[in-house]
């Protein structure tokens, strides 16, 4: 699911409700050259997905309202957003919980706390930068 309003710059989701790391999130992926649009619960993001086309969605796994795998499930089951790319960014560090967002869709698994140049470079690895 490309970005359609502007495909000189890449759009990334994140779905986190720590709006302290949505901010560290949002710096360090615009110094890196993409668009950062945030929701603070899964609900927040499905709704954000139709207005921003994004690239990919960085998702959090414990969140209010509606978590991470939930947001999954939903994605796996609309055949237009099963594309999307997803990094699952979570404190959960067991293997059941890589191992199920993996199964469910999650295109990578980080976990918290992490390296913000290490996760810039695995949204490089799903989602290239376009070229400006």
């Amino acid at each position: 699911m490309p970005n359609k309003t502007n495909p000189t710059n890449r759009v990334i989701l994140v779905a986190d409700d720590d709006p302290l790391l949505v901010m560290l999130l949002e710096h360090h992926l615009s110094a890196a050259g993409y668009r950062v649009v945030s929701a603070p619960d899964g609900e927040a993001a499905l709704a954000l997905l139709d207005l921003e086309s994004p690239d990919a969605m960085i998702l959090d796994q414990m969140m209010p309202v509606m978590g991470g795998l939930e947001v999954l499930r939903h994605l796996h089951a609309e055949s237009q957003l099963q594309q999307l790319k997803v990094l699952m960014l979570t404190t959960l560090k067991g293997e059941d919980h890589v191992i199920g967002a993996l199964r469910l869709g999650a295109s990578d698994f980080l976990t918290k706390p992490f390296s913000p140049n290490e996760l810039v470079a695995r949204i490089e690895r799903l989602v290239p930068r376009a070229a400006a």
